[in-house]
């Protein structure tokens, strides 16, 4: 092994001597200490660079599943061209993996006003007096600054159906679309409530026809003096005529918009009539020949003497149906009774009705079935009704009349040509609301006249011709056309019914429809 000299200290490159020595050498001076720390430095290194890599990752991929799932919500707003990696069909395109959000529903401000008391209602009859009435209490409870709790359907009636309200209208709408004009509560508040169930509680029927002076003279002070009212009879309860404009129009207001259907109901009514359009035109036919119609109103023509007799025995189970001795040929002569379905299917042929349109029966079971349907179903064999169209999607509305005329109510709005065979509830408020929707061809049946007709032609004292063209000629002027309201004083049952033809609502048809 060879001897290495030690550089002189006298050596002016000793510096440079000694750098290319250690080099030399291979670093062998402090080679034991030197090695280790440089080994630890390059682990810890190495450690480091994989901990920020690993994280880096991490945090990347966090930013990437969340702007991902920002896009899912937002749309293009923050994703705006990137396609998307969870889509399910890889061949939509952008704008269908990103729709746009709906449209935010923007309530009305809160009205504020001092409030008087609380206004409960119970209301009586079918869905559509109801219906009527409802429009009705809110007008009253908006007049007189109360709050209105969400009123009580009729469950005792003929039809003793169970429906609460929120089974038939959807009740968040209707509360929230008028809450600009009236505070709506689905319940009383829970010490008024206590006081309620204890029989503390005002309760009284308004009269008829009343005008708005009525209920601020009369209920105001029992709503001040006992906080809670309970009005137990609802129909017919405002006057037709002689009232503010505002209060006009917030009855159209309540029954065009705040009262709503059920998502259920207006589903199975878009379902109905999308199957009649997918096969053309269609006429409604509101046909009301069922037993209740006929019992109450004592129009017995055309029924054999066993319907005759338990027709009568009906009537006079209900007490509330206050008219027991009836003379059905002189009501039938004056125009006071529907229309039977043999002398339907007449006056549609007089009409011209084409034979081949489909006519969807608007009503319940027919009173006599089959045997009485017969003439109608040869004239017009594309006879249909909601439970053939339906079937098993109308189990839930089995023995709920209410909910079962709502959907009869929606395919009447959309029909083509609506004609009812007589001027009910349903006849009018239908009547009125198609009027709204630009005049929509309704043919108002004059029975009065049709039916002496009738007689003439079944008798053979008219020609069939004659009596086509004196039908046609008759209804001309009775196709739902703009015109005002007969008002005749001091005789509101005689008038026309505001719900019918609610003319401050309406327009021309060249003026655009406006909100009421």
């Amino acid at each position: 092994m060879c001897r290495v000299e030690r550089p002189s200290e006298n050596n002016t490159n000793n510096k440079c001597q000694l750098q290319e020595y250690l080099m030399t050498m291979g670093l062998k001076f402090n080679n034991t200490k030197l090695m280790k720390h440089s080994s630890m430095a390059v682990s810890q290194s190495r450690v480091k660079l994989w901990m920020i890599r690993a994280i880096t990752s991490i945090l990347l991929w966090t930013c990437v599943v969340q702007l991902m799932a920002l896009g899912e919500m937002w749309g293009p707003r923050l994703l705006k061209g990137w396609p998307s990696c969870f889509s399910h069909n890889s061949d939509l395109s952008l704008a269908a993996q990103f729709s746009p959000l709906p449209a935010k529903i923007v309530l009305p401000p809160k009205r504020v006003y001092k409030n008087n008391g609380y206004l409960m209602v119970s209301c009586n009859g079918g869905l559509n007096q109801m219906r009527a009435a409802i429009c009705d209490m809110v007008a009253i409870a908006r007049y007189l600054n109360v709050t209105l709790i969400v009123p009580e359907l009729d469950k005792t009636s003929f039809w003793n159906d169970p429906s609460e309200f929120k089974d038939i209208f959807d009740v968040d709408h209707f509360i929230a679309s008028l809450r600009d004009e009236v505070r709506i509560l689905k319940e009383l508040p829970p010490r008024l409530k206590t006081r309620v169930e204890l029989g503390m509680l005002y309760s009284l029927p308004p009269i008829s026809w009343s005008d708005i002076s009525y209920y601020h003279n009369q209920i105001l002070p029992l709503l001040q003096k006992h906080k809670v009212v309970h009005l137990n009879k609802t129909d017919a309860r405002l006057a037709n005529n002689g009232l503010p404009l505002e209060i006009q129009k917030l009855r159209c207001r309540v029954n065009f918009k705040a009262l709503k259907f059920t998502s259920q109901i207006e589903e199975l009514g878009r379902r109905v009539v999308k199957i009649l359009r997918e096969k053309g035109p269609f006429l409604v036919l509101h046909l009301r020949y069922e037993m209740d119609m006929l019992a109450f109103s004592g129009c017995t023509h055309g029924c054999n003497i066993e319907e005759v007799e338990e027709l009568t025995q009906m009537r006079y189970a209900y007490p509330w149906w206050k008219e027991k001795v009836i003379n059905s040929d002189m009501k039938r002569k004056e125009g006071l009774c529907p229309l039977t379905p043999e002398e339907t299917a007449l006056v549609l042929t007089a009409l011209g009705i084409d034979h081949n349109v489909q006519i969807y029966i608007a009503a319940g079971e027919i009173y006599g079935g089959q045997r009485r349907m017969a003439a109608l179903a040869e004239a017009f064999p594309n006879l249909v009704r909601k439970e053939t169209l339906l079937k098993s999607d109308l189990k839930f509305f089995q023995n709920h009349s209410s909910q079962m005329a709502a959907l009869d109510y929606l395919v009447s709005l959309e029909s083509d040509i609506f004609i009812p065979t007589y001027d009910g509830n349903m006849a009018k408020v239908v009547e009125g609301h198609r009027r709204f929707l630009g005049f929509k061809k309704t043919i108002l049946l004059n029975r009065r006249l049709l039916v002496d007709l009738i007689d003439q032609y079944n008798n053979g004292s008219m020609s069939w011709d004659e009596f086509s063209s004196t039908v046609k000629e008759v209804h001309v002027d009775l196709m739902g056309n703009p015109k005002a309201r007969v008002v005749i004083p001091d005789k509101p049952k005689e008038e026309d019914y505001f719900y019918a033809n609610p003319h401050e609502c309406l327009q021309q048809l060249d003026e655009p429809l406006r909100n009421t």
